[in-house]
């Protein structure tokens, strides 16, 4: 049984009506409050057969406001990129006995850089780095001899995004507190990010649903309408 909190907040919901985003950020504005400070997600559903390698939906963008989450970062170099990634305000910086303390079962960051000198010997914790989502890939830009350029970007609200198993992607946007403008603004950057990462061996619309949600509440359907104007061609 739903609680009376998320029925009382689905109560404000049309589920027939697509929103426009201001207006599904008002809505969820009026949704009861909890006791912590809500994550305010994306979900988008993709027309995409996610078998097809050809057209997985993958992309980085920075979000103008951040996701109000404080990501610690860790950084696997050596030599004179350890004093910089420091510098840059990385929590955990080191080579080969980092790498063992992770191979020992220590997982207490949010984000992993590695310099390309040394993803041969970070490539050996796939294993347990992959199905994290944190393995450095050079396509997410956590792969660079520029470490203090990928922190401070991390730093600043950099996020990666990835199609699923499902062919959905999944986007913090930010926080239940954050003002209403600062989570449109966001929306707004996310969406555009994932239309504009778009495979070009796909034929049609890729977007077949967005709702827009917080922790403890349901979705609230928004606008698609428009979005691909310039990319989606019909069969």
């Amino acid at each position: 049984m739903p609680s009376k909190r998320f029925a009382q907040a689905a109560a404000l919901v049309d589920r027939k009506t697509e929103y426009p985003l201001e207006k599904a950020v008002s809505v969820l504005k009026e949704f009861p409050a909890t006791k912590f400070n809500e994550t305010v997600e994306l979900s988008v559903s993709l027309a995409i057969d996610p078998k097809k390698t050809d057209q997985v939906v993958r992309g980085t963008v920075t979000l103008p406001h951040g996701t109000g989450n404080t990501r610690r970062v860790a950084v696997f170099c050596k030599g004179e990129q350890e004093l910089q990634a420091k510098e840059a305000g990385a929590e955990y910086v080191g080579g080969a006995e980092l790498i063992e303390k992770v191979q020992g079962g220590w997982m207490e960051f949010d984000v992993a850089v590695a310099t390309p000198e040394m993803m041969r010997d970070v490539s050996r914790l796939g294993k347990i780095l992959g199905p994290r989502g944190l393995m450095p890939n050079p396509k997410s830009g956590t792969v660079t001899d520029d470490v203090a350029k990928a922190i401070s970007e991390i730093k600043r609200g950099k996020v990666e995004f990835k199609m699923d198993k499902l062919a959905n992607i999944h986007f913090v946007i930010g926080k239940r507190s954050f003002e209403p403008q600062q989570l449109i603004d966001n929306g707004r950057v996310a969406i555009e990010a994932v239309v504009h990462a778009r495979p070009s061996s796909l034929k049609g619309r890729m977007i077949r649903r967005i709702s827009l949600s917080s922790t403890m509440s349901p979705g609230i359907p928004l606008k698609t309408d428009g979005l691909e104007t310039d990319t989606a061609q019909d069969d």
